[in-house]
């Protein structure tokens, strides 16, 4: 038995009926980390003899009953842009190489409190700006399905490890698909919250009112069960919405006789590549022959959505990133003469070219005589994106589009063309804009064994509807069981 195969509620199962331990399973982990890190480079900073130690000190506990919980030593991976006390916090960048968290993001806080084993932090673009990983400071992380095409970005490093089966699971961070589309491209699941839902205190801000974090999983019924620790009301972020507590395992009834699906039609149209088309319409008569009811309709947003995402993300990454000047945070340069030199140079030598990118756009959308015409009509579009969405859910109970117009592309084929990376984000971010909850699952490969994402988008905290019907629809297709990454084989 390959223990790094098993999704975790399989894992669960062993560990109960005493065939695995919580040694085995994190041993097992390890030894993939040694295998395959090499070729994948999906950690920036791997922990795996802290996780050793603390898999042995977890499992003499549960031994004397003093510690319970199902998820108890059970391994995870964590984007390093999720503050982790103790640890390296770097978002991939020369400006936070060396900031070790002095405390724990909320979501920290939970995984901890269910003693839940931090494998290491995963590599992600610098400042989760991007879509490849390629705009890492550290290194450029590979597909475990093909090393010569990239992960997608920006929580690639989280996908990748997943995938490769470095990790069960792993926290990502979404703002524009950053969880979504590296979950299309490594063939496994990821999930975007409904915004508020799970706390961002601890999270590095790139654009405060898009940022969510997430699960990225083996299967869609983990992503539920990770969703239930990390969900929460938190008085640490004001935008944390207080909810009554939901287990999302409950809603997995694995049918979906008489819901309604929409299909926007222009998430359909030119740029999409045709075997992503040919498996999707495969998806939509596997929901006919479940009984639901498929219906194309026309979502007049997709025009608009990539330049206010834009707009609104780049504002919110020059004022987020103000901070880090060589004074207050972050590298300091050793190249100065006066207090303007030190700024400009420590940022200079501190962000990358395509954070460097965001910031200028960011700042001049919001500079005096910009600000109206560029910012607030960002905003206002922002509005109608969301009366649209509304108006679709008043008919639908979920939608279903691509995750990402192509399959993984070849590392390097788009990292000099700003333009056509940002294009690949034509199919998520209208998702953040408005605030609403998304799941990509895979749903087949291309004739090159590339995996394709479907992405199922609900209302707002409508997560149980969109799991059940990604998870009715993986029991269908049984992907795990027909396709395997190329390194895993």
């Amino acid at each position: 038995m390959d223990i790094t195969k098993l999704t975790v509620h399989e894992m669960q199962e062993k560990l109960k009926s005493k065939e695995l331990t919580i040694t085995d399973i994190t041993k097992a982990y390890i030894e993939n980390i040694k295998k395959y890190e090499n070729d994948v480079q999906a950690f920036i900073t791997p922990l795996t003899d802290e996780a050793l130690s603390q898999a042995q000190n977890i499992q003499e506990k549960i031994e004397k009953k003093e510690i319970e919980g199902s998820l108890a030593g059970i391994p995870i991976g964590i984007k390093d842009n999720i503050c982790t006390k103790g640890v390296k916090t770097t978002c991939a960048s020369k400006m936070l190489e060396n900031f070790v968290s002095p405390y724990n993001a909320t979501v920290m806080e939970k995984i901890n409190a269910e003693n839940m084993i931090n494998l290491g932090k995963l590599n992600m673009d610098e400042f989760a700006m991007g879509a490849s990983t390629e705009y890492s400071y550290f290194q450029k992380t590979k597909n475990p399905w093909n090393l010569n095409t990239v992960p997608g970005g920006s929580s690639g490093g989280s996908a990748a490890a997943v995938a490769a089966n470095m990790v069960p699971w792993a926290l990502g961070s979404d703002t524009g698909g950053s969880i979504r589309q590296p979950a299309s491209f490594c063939g496994v699941v990821g999930l975007k919250p409904t915004y508020g839902l799970v706390s961002r205190y601890g999270l590095v801000a790139f654009a405060s009112s898009l940022d969510q974090i997430g699960p990225i999983t083996k299967d869609v019924k983990d992503a539920a069960i990770l969703l239930n620790v990390i969900t929460g009301h938190d008085e640490k972020d004001t935008t944390s919405v207080n909810r009554k507590k939901v287990d999302y395992t409950n809603a997995l009834t694995n049918n979906v006789k008489g819901l309604k699906i929409g299909i926007p039609k222009e998430y359909f149209g030119e740029g999409i590549n045709s075997q992503v088309k040919e498996k999707l319409n495969e998806a939509m008569q596997t929901y006919k022959n479940l009984g639901a009811t498929v219906e194309e309709f026309s979502l007049n947003i997709a025009d608009y959505a990539l330049a206010t995402y834009y707009i609104i993300a780049c504002a919110e990454a020059s004022s987020n990133l103000g901070r880090f000047d060589g004074i207050r945070y972050g590298y300091r340069t050793k190249n100065f003469s006066s207090l303007k030199e030190l700024y400009t140079n420590s940022r200079s030598e501190g962000f990358g070219a395509e954070v460097k990118r965001r910031i200028i756009l960011g700042t001049y959308v919001l500079s005096s005589g910009y600000y109206d015409a560029y910012y607030k009509k960002a905003q206002q579009v922002r509005t109608l994106v969301k009366k649209e969405f509304d108006k679709a859910f008043e008919k639908y109970d979920l939608l279903l589009t691509p995750t990402s117009p192509t399959v993984a592309f070849e590392i390097g084929t788009k990292s000099n063309n700003p333009l056509e990376m940002y294009l690949a984000d034509i199919c998520t971010v209208s998702v953040n804009i408005a605030g609403l909850p998304a799941i990509s699952v895979p749903c087949g490969v291309d004739s090159q064994n590339m995996p394709i994402g479907m992405q199922l988008i609900g209302n707002k905290f409508a997560e149980e509807t969109i799991l059940n019907a990604a998870y009715t629809y993986e029991q269908q297709v049984k992907f795990r069981e027909n396709y395997e990454p190329s390194i895993t084989k």
